[in-house]
């Protein structure tokens, strides 16, 4: 595990890194077994069970990680590569299975 951006930081990113890890690992295993049509319903079971089992710590690490980015004067520098390099929705994948 790395430390995180500030050491007052990386206990609460060990925390959240092991509540991820045991979430994720959950989500994947029946996650094979869904089908298309109980896909939606599971993805949003699992985001309902990450938000409580992991979310407020999720949230604690993120406004210590923010705080430690505006202190060490990085603010404006992650602002720009933003506006640079914006996050984009990722493109449509058609499935390549024919239905007969």
């Amino acid at each position: 595990m790395a430390d995180s951006l500030s050491p007052e930081c990386t206990p609460l990113k060990s925390k959240y890194d092991t509540c991820f890890n045991a979430w994720f690992e959950g989500y994947l295993e029946p996650a094979v077994t869904v089908s298309s049509s109980e896909r939606s319903a599971y993805s949003k079971e699992k985001a309902d069970e990450f938000e409580a089992k992991c979310g407020k710590v999720w949230g604690q690490y993120r406004a210590c990680v923010q705080k430690a980015v505006m202190e060490k004067g990085l603010g404006d520098l992650l602002q720009q590569a933003r506006e640079e390099n914006p996050l984009r929705e990722p493109p449509v994948v058609q499935s390549s299975r024919r239905t007969s």
